[in-house]
């Protein structure tokens, strides 16, 4: 169970004993784990890690499922290198790490993956999906990339400015309802701007009875 003294309890569940059916991979200046999918339909998803950073199994295992089901999918590491937070960690340093990995500031990552998609995988079809630190990270990027097609943000966290409503293309916002990190006046928010200033598609869905880091 995640832990409600935690600024940010994403730990919730079993850390899974898993393989992968992929490969790592430089792209540009970050590491990447990516999955081809057995089908090449010139489609891919980005999926974007919380903060336990890309290399955790559980992150890992999605990318594969989403791979199972027609799409290459990449897991960059958009900490760059930078080490990712330890679940062990005295959660009172947790605000200074975090101020050093920004999730508004990854255009570079995110540019970089996107050649690497176009280029070495012929994806023409781009999507993204993010967890958490990389539900922020989704958000951001549908605001600023109208080239990747959908985006999926899981339990990112919310900040009221105005330039985040303006998405460029479809996108769900996925929260938990006892969230002690994202509460659910938050969510009204998001869902009441979205309504007052999005002009495409958009869902936000609050999952009964669960908390943060359900999926």
């Amino acid at each position: 169970m995640a832990n409600e003294a935690n600024p940010c309890p994403c730990d919730i569940g079993h850390k899974l004993e898993y393989g992968g059916m992929g490969h790592e991979v430089q792209v540009e200046h970050i590491k990447a784990y990516v999955t081809r999918s057995p089908v090449d339909a010139g489609k891919a998803v980005i999926v974007v890690q919380d903060i336990f950073g890309w290399q955790l199994p559980n992150t890992r295992y999605m990318a594969d499922m989403i791979a199972r089901n027609g799409y290459t999918t990449i897991v960059p590491d958009f900490f760059v290198g930078q080490e990712p937070w330890d679940p062990a960690g005295d959660w009172s340093t947790f605000p200074a790490w975090l101020k050093s990995r920004n999730a508004r500031k990854v255009n570079r990552e995110v540019d970089a993956v996107l050649r690497y998609l176009r280029q070495q995988c012929h994806a023409q079809k781009i999507g993204i999906v993010g967890f958490c630190w990389g539900g922020v990270v989704v958000h951001q990027v549908m605001t600023a990339y109208p080239d990747i097609r959908a985006g999926v943000s899981v339990y990112g966290i919310i900040r009221d400015s105005e330039d985040v409503y303006n998405l460029k293309n479809p996108t769900l916002f996925i929260f938990a309802e006892n969230d002690t990190v994202i509460p659910l006046e938050q969510v009204s928010t998001l869902t009441q701007k979205l309504k007052e200033h999005c002009i495409v598609n958009y869902q936000v869905k609050t999952f009964s009875g669960q908390t943060h880091g359900f999926v």
